[in-house]
């Protein structure tokens, strides 16, 4: 899934604790992470997402990703859910 259609998809949780939790969880389909996120972030996130083989695709910038999720603020991290 391209990350531009991100709202499109209705099943999307943003946010470093929504998006652990899903992926931990076994919820997510697909994770997308902003370069410019802090690295403390990026590291739960990436450690999580390899624990649980979880696909992770890259986004330059936290304000894209915000945008591309339907919410007016940055995001560093993105997960797509399993439709359920």
């Amino acid at each position: 899934m391209d990350f531009a259609s991100l709202k499109a998809s209705g099943l999307v949780v943003t946010g470093l604790k929504q998006t652990l939790r899903a992926v931990l969880s076994g919820r997510a389909r697909q994770v997308y992470l902003a370069r410019d996120a802090d690295e403390r972030v990026k590291r739960q996130v990436l450690d999580a997402c390899v624990k649980m083989a979880v696909p992770i695709s890259f986004v330059d910038r936290m304000a894209d990703l915000g945008k591309s999720c339907g919410i007016k603020v940055d995001a560093a991290t993105a997960a797509v859910l399993l439709e359920q």
